[in-house]
C-alpha cells in the first residue's frame, strides 16, 4: 500500500533534481558574463599571455646565462682578447667552448620565432631544439678534451643541457596545457552567456500576467445598473 506514494515522491524527486541545471542557466548574470569574456578578450588583445611570456623570458635567461659563464671562462684562461681569438678565429670542435655558445643562441633564435613572433601552439619547435641541444653535448663529451680543462668543461656542457631540457618541460606541462584551459574557459563562457541569452525573455514573458479584457456582456451589465439606478423612485 505505501509503493505508491513512495514511488510519486520519488518522481517528484527526480524532477526537482533536473531542474537545478535549468534554474543554474537562468540564474547566470549577464553583466558577470559579459566581464568574463572582455576580460578574456581582453588577453587576447595582448597577444601573448602570461605564461608564455615567462617561458620566453627563460630563453633569454638561458642564452644571457650561458653567454655570462662562456665570458667568465675566456678570462679565466688568459684574459678576453686572447682566449676569444684562440676559440673563435681558430676554433677547434675537441678544445672550444665557442659552439656551446652559438648554440644557446640557436635555442634562443628558434624559440623566440616560434613562440613569441610566430606564437606556436605546438611543441615541435622545442622538440628540435632540444634534440638538437642534447645530441651535439653528448658528442662533444665523448669526443672533445673539455674535461682535462678545469670546471668550465663541466659546467658549460650540463648547464646547457638542463636549461634545454628545463624550458620543455616548462612549455610542455604549463604554456601550452594553461593556454589550452583559458580558451576552453571562454567557449563556454560564451556559450553560457548564448543560452542565458536565449532563455532570459522567455522567463520574463512566462512571468508576465496580463488582465483580461472586458468582455461585451460586463459592459453591457453595468450599463444597465446605471440605468436603474438613474431612475426615480416613485
Amino acid at each position: 500500500m505505501n509503493r505508491l506514494p513512495d514511488d510519486a515522491e520519488n518522481v517528484q524527486s527526480s524532477s526537482r533534481g533536473s531542474c537545478p541545471s535549468l534554474q543554474d542557466v537562468h540564474s547566470i548574470n549577464p553583466a558577470q558574463l559579459m566581464a568574463r569574456i572582455e576580460s578574456y578578450e581582453g588577453r587576447e588583445k595582448k597577444g601573448i599571455s602570461d605564461v608564455r611570456r615567462t617561458f620566453c623570458l627563460f630563453v633569454t635567461f638561458d642564452l644571457l646565462f650561458v653567454t655570462l659563464l662562456w665570458i667568465i671562462e675566456l678570462n679565466v684562461n688568459g684574459g678576453i682578447e686572447t682566449t676569444l681569438e684562440k676559440e673563435v678565429l681558430q676554433y677547434d670542435y675537441h678544445s672550444s667552448y665557442f659552439d656551446i655558445f652559438l648554440l644557446a643562441v640557436f635555442r634562443f633564435n628558434v624559440l623566440i620565432l616560434a613562440y613569441a613572433m610566430c606564437r606556436l601552439r605546438h611543441w615541435w619547435a622545442i622538440a628540435f631544439t632540444t634534440a638538437v641541444t642534447s645530441a651535439f653535448l653528448l658528442a662533444k663529451v665523448i669526443l672533445s678534451k673539455l674535461f682535462s680543462q678545469g670546471a668550465f668543461g663541466y659546467v658549460l656542457p650540463i648547464i646547457s643541457f638542463i636549461l634545454a631540457w628545463i624550458e620543455t618541460w616548462f612549455l610542455d606541462f604549463k604554456v601550452l596545457p594553461q593556454e589550452a584551459e583559458e580558451e576552453n574557459r571562454l567557449l563556454l563562457v560564451q556559450d553560457a552567456s548564448e543560452r542565458a541569452a536565449l532563455l532570459q525573455p522567455g522567463l520574463l514573458s512566462d512571468g508576465q500576467f496580463y488582465s483580461p479584457p472586458e468582455s461585451a456582456a460586463g459592459s453591457d451589465e453595468e450599463s444597465e445598473e446605471k440605468q436603474d439606478s438613474e431612475k426615480p423612485i416613485v
